[in-house]
């Protein structure tokens, strides 16, 4: 132990270490449960669908658009560099361009016969493959990808939630007009998500020590009460909205909603005898719509991507074996046997499961290191992160190779039969 921290450079770095953790540890949400947490923040806003960022005319452009946009502009960036000054010595990028370009074509070559060229007609999509999904993953670990947003409103929230159950109440009560179904529906957001809770923004941050239990509940933005619902609720069977107590609640909801500022503090329970008071009176609460996410954690993005690539696959076997010799495959003739036709038929199942397959296999991996991220920078703010983001770098070029040597092995299987013959036709 004493060598190993003889240098004094070496014993500067292991106590600032070892004070970041300490820090982390009590700032984030463990030092939080012994009343300390002063680096902590709530957990982010978790979504499976990827969230508008604005509208480009009628196009809504999603935040999982712009990094995949991203990665793409890097990508022609860096073929640019490599190739506008090439060299019969190839030197940085596009020493690194051509390293990547002679792996994939070795391979490819190997996987589809290991005769010389005989793999090049896959190179295209599989190094494209590669390539795009590797950068994808990449620029999805950026700083500030998922913590720089906008504030998606509670009007906005209730906006969203409300169109879903507009839908069930005009399905349980034909016969109420536009506005009992959109009182109703209201109505019932309210019950079943007035204990639902938001983080409060100072102005547009959210100040650091405003761990997860600083988390506002709807109804203490939103003020309403059991009876005044039940009051709304008689009001609509009987259609006197227009007027009398009922119409003064809705008005003064709707009101509460459309600022959205806190209205009352609030007590939170720590658990035990422990409570403590929150007063956010004035303030705006909301989510946190980030900006930027990566790619990957779009199911869309994967599905695209996926469905290119079994497209394309499609296309090679028909090319090579014709529309009878590929085709022949998944449309068997009745006169050669049920079990036949059966084969045939599970022949067509099976590539539409390898198109599910691939995109749940990309979009489940990126987005579980997605959660992974968010856990631990909840957990330990400053140090959490650095560790799993290294992994997730890892990860990102493990599950591109992957689905381009999935795209390869799956193109030689579509044009097995008739490898030689187009090997053949391609060295002349």
């Amino acid at each position: 132990m004493g060598k190993l921290f003889s240098s004094p450079k070496l014993l500067v770095i292991a106590v600032a270490a070892f004070a970041a953790l300490l820090v982390s540890v009590a700032g984030g949400a463990l030092g939080a449960s012994l009343g300390l947490g002063f680096l902590g923040g709530p957990i982010p806003f978790i979504s499976i669908p990827a969230e508008r960022v604005l509208f480009i005319g009628s196009y809504p452009l999603l935040n999982s658009t712009l990094m995949f946009w991203l990665a793409g502009l890097i990508l022609v960036f860096i073929a640019w560099r490599a190739t506008r000054k090439m060299s019969d010595v190839p030197t940085g990028l596009q020493n690194l361009v051509e390293v990547i370009y002679e792996f994939f074509s070795g391979t490819a070559d190997g996987v589809a016969g290991g005769q010389p060229r005989s793999g090049r007609r896959f190179l295209p999509l599989v190094t494209t493959i590669f390539l795009v999904v590797m950068m994808a993953n990449w620029v999805g670990v950026l700083p500030g990808v998922g913590s720089i947003g906008r504030i998606e409103t509670i009007e906005e929230w209730v906006h969203h939630h409300a169109e879903g159950l507009e839908a069930e109440v005009e399905t349980d009560h034909p016969e109420y007009n536009h506005e009992q179904v959109e009182t109703t529906a209201l109505v019932h957001l309210l019950e079943e998500h007035g204990s639902d809770t938001f983080p409060v923004f100072d102005g547009a941050i959210i100040p650091l020590g405003r761990g997860e239990q600083a988390r506002v509940p709807l109804n203490k933005v939103v003020s309403f009460t059991s009876a005044e619902l039940h009051t709304i609720e008689a009001a609509i069977k009987d259609n006197a909205l227009a007027s009398g107590e009922a119409h003064e609640l809705i008005e003064r909801i709707h009101h509460d909603i459309e600022i959205g500022e806190v209205k009352e503090p609030f007590v939170y329970d720590e658990g035990g005898d422990r409570e403590k008071s929150y007063d956010f009176v004035g303030q705006r609460a909301g989510l946190l719509i980030p900006y930027l996410r990566g790619a990957s954690t779009d199911i869309n993005t994967t599905l695209a991507i996926a469905i290119v690539a079994m497209f394309t696959v499609q296309l090679w076997g028909f090319r090579a074996l014709g529309v009878r010799g590929y085709g022949g495959k998944f449309v068997v003739s009745p006169k050669k046997g049920p079990i036949a036709m059966f084969v045939g038929f599970l022949e067509g199942f099976g590539e539409i499961t390898r198109t599910i397959s691939f995109t749940f296999r990309l979009f489940g991996n990126m987005f579980a290191g997605e959660i992974l991220l968010i856990a631990m920078a909840f957990l330990l703010p400053l140090i959490g992160i650095i560790p799993f983001m290294g992994l997730e770098l890892f990860v990102g070029v493990i599950q591109a190779f992957i689905f381009a040597m999935l795209t390869l092995v799956f193109g030689v299987m579509a044009v097995a039969s008739h490898g030689d013959h187009d090997s053949h036709a391609e060295d002349h």
